[in-house]
């Protein structure tokens, strides 16, 4: 069977830059296991085959596959799909602003679509499940080893690294400065040591508070060995599940806070997510993430049955 699919680069303003991104905009009759074949074949951090809603009063249902992997939840794939599914005419925009609902593993993801004169701009996603904490993260000196840099690079105290979740696990580790970043390297053999054989494996949040751009607030990389990603330009379930980290850190009781999140930029990628955390008495109640996307191709693929 011949079906179309549509790429766009996400998180970005340009072509080239971002996270690439493959849309099928109609995933029916697909079965599971042609749903991993296309994924592995196209080798995109994610791509997305697009349903029919199980509640009618939702707009589509995702399925999201890494090349290694389903997802109950991602966000790069969400933000892309939402702005891929407007521009084609799938999803009809309501105006200024259009409010969708994505069904996902993890359950209905809200998202809002921005549009300027008519064209579909930028998306931002509200997190199904709040993040969570994890368990303790494995010692300095092990992380260090892991990411082949010096334990003294990495930061401790009221920074620590911290598992969190918003769907997806992520291990949150905090370095000195952006050279430190550019340095870090992931052993495999310490991975599968550390982290593989664990009920919950986290993927590898590296970040920093020394960004390069005027605007941002932190400039991070992530590794996701699980997935069967090396390294990924723009990851929004990583932002997510980070609004938790920062915004449990934040001395804020109450309101909104918002930071812009660099990263891609050592894989010639440059990404900026956009998070917004709310609070109340000191609680994360809501936590959003949002960027632009930009269509790139479209094509269509044989699949064998």
């Amino acid at each position: 069977m011949r079906r179309r699919f549509l790429t766009a680069d996400v998180f970005t303003d340009h072509v080239f830059g971002g996270n690439p991104l493959a849309v099928f905009p109609d995933g029916r009759g697909l079965s599971t296991e042609q749903m991993r074949r296309v994924a592995g074949e196209l080798n995109l951090s994610e791509t997305v085959f697009v349903l029919p809603p199980d509640n009618p009063g939702h707009t589509r249902r995702l399925r999201i596959f890494t090349p290694g992997t389903e997802l109950p939840f991602a966000g790069h794939p969400t933000v892309g799909t939402a702005i891929v599914l407007a521009s084609i005419g799938d999803v009809a925009l309501t105006g200024d602003e259009t409010r969708i609902v994505f069904e996902e593993i993890v359950g209905p993801v809200p998202v809002t679509i921005r549009a300027e004169g008519g064209v579909p701009v930028f998306a931002q996603i509200s997190a199904a499940k709040l993040p969570a904490t994890g368990p303790p993260p494995p010692s300095v000196e092990e992380l260090a080893g892991l990411l082949s840099i010096d334990p003294a690079d990495i930061l401790t105290g009221s920074e620590a690294p911290e598992n969190v979740s918003a769907g997806v696990p992520f291990l949150f580790i905090p370095v000195r400065d952006r050279s430190v970043l550019a340095r870090c390297r992931v052993r495999l053999d310490r991975w599968d040591a550390l982290l593989a054989a664990g009920p919950e494996t986290p993927e590898l949040y590296v970040f920093s508070h020394d960004p390069e751009l005027p605007g941002s607030d932190f400039r991070a990389r992530m590794f996701a060995p699980g997935f069967g990603i090396p390294e990924d330009p723009a990851t929004g379930g990583a932002a997510t599940a980070f609004g938790g980290y920062a915004g449990s850190r934040a001395p804020e009781r109450d309101g909104t806070l918002r930071w812009t999140i660099e990263q891609g930029f050592e894989m010639g990628r440059p990404s900026l997510l956009h998070l917004e955390v709310d609070k109340r008495d000191g609680e994360i109640t809501a936590v959003r993430v949002g960027g632009g996307a930009v269509l790139v191709s479209e094509g269509t693929m044989e699949i064998p049955g």
